[in-house]
């Protein structure tokens, strides 16, 4: 099983997010979340540092600059959403990556706070 460690860039451009309301509150994560062609598209017109501060975990071990190496995806690419982070905390939880878990539970909290 792969193992994960916290993508610290990841969760402070999420916090940005909340802070600035870039955020969705009800959405169908399986609808909006990228796939693989939303997300070369994207790729294709910002750098893979932007690409990285989508994804909460970081792959130990894999090559910076693939997909393989960013995990733990909470946003469209441009808006982050509650089921997205949602999302996260349950896969980090049925996986055991415990800090993953409690990052994405964290940002959840605070997004639920300032959403009200």
């Amino acid at each position: 099983m792969a193992k994960y460690e916290v993508n610290k860039a990841a969760v402070e451009h999420a916090k940005r997010l909340i802070d600035s309301r870039q955020y969705v509150l009800d959405s169908e994560w399986g609808e909006v979340q990228p796939g693989a062609e939303a997300q070369n598209a994207f790729l294709e017109k910002h750098p893979w540092e932007e690409y990285s501060h989508w994804h909460l975990g970081l792959t130990v071990g894999a090559n910076d600059e693939t997909k393989a190496r960013y995990a733990f995806v909470y946003g469209d690419l441009r808006r982050l959403h509650r089921t997205g982070l949602i999302a996260c905390v349950y896969r980090a939880s049925e996986w055991r990556h415990k800090d993953v878990e409690l990052a994405a539970h964290e940002l959840l909290q605070l997004l639920d706070a300032k959403s009200g």
